[in-house]
């Protein structure tokens, strides 16, 4: 018996070192985009928005199955139980941002979840088939003047990223206030437009997740290397008409 336990648990041993944890992770994630399929959107006042390109069109820099577990499984996951948190509350009559602005006073279930909605929401709009290059116009000056050069824009971007401790976003945003631009991060799903302690406040300009489930199939625990392919798929276009509006604002 106990020559036949050791046999056995040496080979199970030997089988789990040949699965790779990036086959461990496409599973747990294929499982996690069953459940969502299966889970309608609850009743409520938000709803998943469509993503605006096909699966695969942030090839290569981000894979087709990212994309569609990150849509499909993550960000419908934050509406529905965003849904389900605010049913037959007050809140429930509140616009999203709304909710992000009173987040100091929200439970966590609203808050996490009302974050996670506006920040993938946002995501999506940032990126683009035929993005990347640098930006131009009144942004590129912005940048220059405020960070000295693009290089330098993306140097301090790129720490931001990478040295985000656990899941959590970076961002670029306009300080309405200072009159300049400014680069930080946040954890989890907390964003720029909370009225919380600790966060910069300012409108979010860019955003990068820097949360495993949007790297981890592709590019493992490289993060710096997810990182350096954003910069190819960036939406420069919507982010310069967003630093139009919020200096107009």
């Amino acid at each position: 018996m106990l020559k036949r336990d050791f046999l056995k648990n040496g080979l199970l041993t030997m089988v789990g070192a040949l699965v790779s944890p990036a086959l461990l992770a496409a599973a747990h994630e294929e499982k996690l985009l069953r459940e969502a399929r299966a889970m309608p959107i609850a009743d409520g006042p938000f709803s998943l928005p469509a993503l605006p390109y096909a699966f695969n069109a942030l090839e290569p820099h981000i894979d087709a199955k990212t994309m569609e577990i990150h849509h499909d499984a993550h960000h419908k996951t934050y509406v529905s139980k965003l849904n389900e948190a605010v049913a037959g509350k007050p809140e429930e009559k509140l616009s999203l941002a709304q909710l992000l602005a009173s987040a100091s006073k929200q439970p966590d279930a609203i808050r996490n979840n009302a974050g996670g909605h506006w920040n993938h929401s946002f995501f999506w709009l940032l990126l683009a088939p035929k993005g990347g290059g640098q930006p131009t116009g009144a942004l590129a000056a912005a940048i220059n003047k405020d960070f000295g050069s693009y290089e330098k824009f993306q140097e301090e971007f790129t720490k931001a990223a990478t040295s985000r401790f656990g899941s959590g976003w970076a961002w670029l945003i306009h300080d309405k206030q200072a009159g300049k631009l400014a680069i930080t991060s946040t954890p989890n799903q907390d964003n720029p437009l909370m009225d919380l302690p600790g966060i910069q406040r300012g409108t979010p300009l860019l955003g990068l997740d820097v949360w495993e489930h949007a790297y981890y199939l592709k590019y493992q625990n490289k993060r710096p290397d997810y990182v350096k392919a954003f910069y190819n798929v960036i939406n420069w276009a919507e982010v310069n008409r967003r630093f139009d509006e919020a200096r107009k604002g």
